[in-house]
């Protein structure tokens, strides 16, 4: 008895509190509505992987599904919004296509408004851009397939994201064993681009992250060679995964947490050196990697 308690209290510390919800808009075609699907497939399995709940809202009346499932949602618990299948706009709002009702971008701001966690959002669609604005703000991250609602066409960068965020080895560019927002991104971002060159064709998707709340999002291209002094996004998205590596699974979500926080200031110091000086800025980096150190530890089972 006392084994099957300690079994259930040491997952318990372990569980993730994250959601995952995946929206799948209408098909439009039997060749896409093959692609979407192969798609919800990749990101079930990269979800039962990641050991992450996942649910799939689609059918008729999907918008006020969504509309419900959001207003629901848990406050202690991240979530991941997904959405899979076409988008459109009509010179006036970007909305996303769906079995029933679209909606539009001021509609899906409006839904996450009242929610104070985390929340990703990953548009897959065409015209996705223009959810980036509406969408932003703290405690975001924000993914389109777009650079603005006026690149109207099938976008491919989710066919390749889906693939990427389950743990796929070439999207791992840090060789830790696991694949965060930020690498799907850019891994799926290069990928759809490759796709338009090999072919001779010009581009008709240019994919966005957005993760600093200023609403002002950011090109794959920017981040791999980014102006001096920019202000870039990605650097939450570096810090988020789906599928944890062996070692990451060892620490908990407020360890993950706390040492994501530790990071941050990890960096932050480093910006500062020349105006502290070495003394103060080496008093302060041994602090911070003492911090580090112990948390890392305290994730370890004694000996």
């Amino acid at each position: 008895m006392r084994l099957w308690l300690f079994i259930l209290f040491t997952c318990s510390l372990h569980a993730r509190n994250l959601d995952v919800v995946i929206v799948r808009g209408a098909d439009g075609a039997e060749e896409y509505g093959k692609k979407f699907t192969t798609q919800v497939e990749a990101w079930k399995a990269a979800c039962a992987k990641g050991e992450v709940p996942v649910e799939i809202i689609s059918g008729a009346e999907t918008t006020a599904k969504l509309e419900k499932r959001l207003a629901a949602a848990k406050p202690d618990r991240s979530l991941w919004l997904v959405l899979i299948g076409h988008g459109t706009f009509d010179g006036r709002e970007a909305k996303f296509n769906v079995e029933g009702p679209d909606f539009d971008a001021k509609q899906l701001a409006a839904w996450l408004a009242p929610l104070k966690q985390e929340i990703v959002v990953i548009h897959n669609a065409s015209s996705s851009g223009g959810f980036v604005r509406p969408l932003a703000g703290k405690g975001r991250i924000i993914i389109t397939a777009t650079k603005g609602p006026d690149e109207v066409f099938y976008a491919r960068f989710g066919e390749h994201f889906a693939e990427a965020i389950g743990g796929l080895g070439d999207a791992d560019l840090d060789q830790d064993k696991q694949v965060s927002l930020l690498e799907a991104f850019r891994h799926a971002s290069k990928a759809a681009a490759m796709f338009y060159e090999n072919e001779g064709r010009l581009a008709t998707e240019h994919a966005l992250i957005e993760d600093n709340g200023d609403g002002a999002a950011t090109r794959r291209e920017v981040l791999e060679a980014p102006p001096a002094e920019a202000k870039l996004d990605g650097e939450r998205a570096s810090q988020l995964v789906l599928v944890l590596s062996d070692e990451e699974k060892k620490l908990t979500d407020e360890q993950r947490k706390k040492r994501d926080a530790l990071e941050v200031e990890l960096k932050k110091l480093k910006e500062q050196r020349v105006t502290l000086g070495d003394e103060a800025y080496y008093t302060k980096l041994e602090k911070l990697l003492r911090q580090l150190s112990e948390l890392y530890g305290s994730s370890r089972p004694a000996t």
